[in-house]
C-alpha cells in the first residue's frame, strides 16, 4: 500500500469536508493539533506535519515549562509528526469534520523521548520480545454536567435531555440511561460511524456519572487509540447536547471518583490467553504479573494520578482503591481478577482516574506486569471480603511524593527512559508549583477570620 492509499480512499468517500483535526495527545494527555483543509493531507501523509517541540512541553493550561528542555534550549525546533494508520475518520457530531490521530516517531527529534504513544509502543514491544503479546481494554467513566451552568461558575449534573434534573444516586438505573437516551443514541451513532468498539453502558455510582466499556483489543497501541478517539467523541457529542462530558478524577466531593480501568491478559505469539486457568485466582504467571504491578505502584503514582485533583479520588469505601491490594471478584483491591471463564482469566487495574494520560498509564501498568514477571514477584495472598479494613501498605495519595517517588524510580527510568523522566517531570513540578501558588475560596472560608 502507497502512503496516501488510506487518505485516498478516505477523501473519496468524503468529498464533503471542509477541515481535518490533526492531533497528538501530548505528555499531560490534553488533545493538541492544527485544522487542515482536505488538500493539505497528502503532504502529511508523505512527508509528516511539522510541530514545534515545544507542543510537548506544556503543562494543562497549554502553557510553556521551560525545564523540560524543549523549548529555548533547542531553539523550539520543528519535529514531524506522521498519521496513525486507522485513525483518519468523520467526526459525525461536527458538519463536515474529519479527524486523525498523529504520533512522533523515534526518529522525530527531540520530541521522541516525550511522546507517550512512543513509550507505550516500545514497552509492548518489550514484552513481545519475551514472548508476551499484551490484549488491553479500557473502561472510562465520566460525568455529564450542566453547560450553562459552568458558564455562571456553578458546578452541577446536567439536566438529562429526556428527563428531569436528576439528584439522586441511582447506580445502575434504566431511568437514568433513558433520560439520557437522546445522547446515547448520538453517541453509538458516533462510534459505530468511526468504527469503535463501545459496547454496554451504564448509569454508575452518582447522578450523571456513566461508563460505556470498550471491547479489548489484541494490540495494545490499537487499543489506546481508541480510547483516545472515544474520549474525544464523548466530548463532542456532549458539546452538541448543550453538556458537558467530565473526565476529572473527583470532581465533586461528596460524590463518586471518576476511575479509568485497564484489563489485560497476555497471549502468546499464536494468540492463546497465557493467564488461561481454571483457578479463580488465576495461575502463576498471572500472581508474578500483578506481584509486579504492586511493588511499583508507588514508582508509576504521578502517572495513574497525574493532577492535585487525582488524589481526592482514593477514599476509603467510594470504589476507588486505597492500598496495593489484590482480589479475586472483589471491587474493593487495586487489581481485581474479574469472575468468568478459564479462557478469558485477566487482571482489571483499577488504580487510574480518568485523568490519566491512557498511553503512559497503559505503559505503565504493561511494564509492572513484565518487571514482576521477569523477577518473579509474589503478590501474597489475595484479599478476601473488604478491602478497605486491616491493610498496611497505603497508596501514595499525595502529589510531590509522588513526583518525588517518580522521578527516584530506576525501574521508571529503565522502562520510560531518563529524558521522559525529566521531561515528564518538569512539566508536572511546574504544574504542582503553580497549583499550590493559588489562592482558593476555600482558603479564605477555613482562614480568613481564623487565621
Amino acid at each position: 500500500m502507497s502512503k496516501t492509499s488510506e487518505l485516498d480512499a478516505f477523501l473519496s468517500a468524503n468529498s464533503d469536508l471542509d477541515l481535518v483535526y490533526i492531533i497528538l495527545t501530548d505528555p499531560v494527555g490534553v488533545s493538541r493539533g492544527k485544522g487542515l483543509r482536505p488538500h493539505e493531507l497528502k503532504n502529511v501523509y508523505e512527508n509528516g506535519r511539522a510541530f514545534p517541540a515545544s507542543i510537548f512541553s506544556l503543562t494543562v493550561l497549554g502553557e510553556d515549562v521551560e525545564e523540560a528542555g524543549l523549548l529555548w534550549d533547542i531553539g523550539d525546533q520543528d519535529c514531524f509528526a506522521f498519521p496513525i494508520h486507522g485513525t483518519l475518520k468523520r467526526s459525525p457530531w461536527l458538519e463536515k469534520t474529519g479527524q486523525v490521530l498523529l504520533s512522533f516517531g523515534p526518529d522525530s527529534g527531540p520530541v521522541a523521548v516525550a511522546d507517550p504513544r512512543l513509550r507505550l509502543h516500545n514497552i509492548a514491544e518489550r514484552m513481545k520480545g519475551d514472548g508476551f503479546h499484551p490484549v488491553l481494554a479500557v473502561e472510562l467513566e465520566f460525568y455529564l454536567l450542566d453547560k450553562n451552568a459552568a458558564r455562571d461558575g456553578r458546578i452541577v449534573p446536567a439536566l438529562a435531555p429526556g428527563g428531569v434534573y436528576n439528584d439522586q444516586i441511582q447506580v445502575y438505573s434504566i431511568q437514568e440511561l433513558g433520560d439520557y437516551a437522546p445522547f446515547l443514541h448520538d453517541l453509538y451513532a458516533a462510534c459505530d460511524a468511526q468504527k469503535l468498539p463501545a459496547e454496554s453502558v451504564i448509569s454508575e455510582y452518582a447522578p450523571g456519572q456513566m461508563e460505556i466499556t470498550l471491547t479489548h483489543r489484541a494490540n495494545a497501541l490499537q487499543a489506546v487509540d481508541e480510547a483516545i478517539q472515544y474520549k474525544h467523541l464523548v466530548k463532542g457529542v456532549a458539546e452538541s447536547h448543550g453538556m458537558i462530558a467530565c473526565f476529572m478524577a473527583k470532581p465533586f466531593a461528596e460524590s463518586a471518583g471518576s476511575g479509568m480501568h485497564l484489563h489485560v491478559s497476555l497471549d502468546d505469539a499464536k494468540g492463546h490467553n497465557q493467564f488461561a486457568s481454571d483457578d479463580p485466582a488465576g495461575n502463576v504467571l498471572l500472581r508474578h504479573a500483578i506481584g509486579g504491578m504492586a511493588r511499583t505502584i508507588d514508582d508509576a503514582m504521578a502517572i495513574f494520578a497525574p493532577n492535585a485533583n487525582s488524589y481526592r479520588r482514593f477514599r476509603r469505601k467510594t470504589y476507588a482503591p486505597v492500598a496495593p491490594t489484590w482480589g479475586v471478584n472483589n471491587r474493593t483491591v487495586s487489581f481485581r481478577i474479574p469472575a468468568g471463564p478459564a479462557k478469558s482469566r485477566h487482571v482489571e487495574h483499577r488504580i487510574c482516574g480518568a485523568d490519566a494520560n491512557p498511553y503512559l498509564a497503559a505503559a505503565a501498568v504493561l511494564a509492572g506486569m513484565h518487571h514482576g514477571i521477569k523477577t518473579k514477584i509474589d503478590p501474597g495472598a489475595p484479599v478476601t471480603g473488604n478491602g478497605y479494613d486491616g491493610t498496611i501498605d497505603k497508596l501514595t495519595i499525595n502529589w510531590f511524593d509522588a513526583l518525588d517517588a517518580f522521578e527516584a524510580s530506576a525501574f521508571i527510568k529503565d522502562y520510560f527512559g531518563p529524558e521522559f523522566v525529566r521531561v515528564f517531570s518538569a512539566i508536572k513540578r511546574a504544574e504542582c508549583e503553580r497549583f499550590f501558588a493559588q489562592v482558593t475560596e476555600l482558603d479564605y472560608r477555613w482562614n480568613l477570620r481564623t487565621a
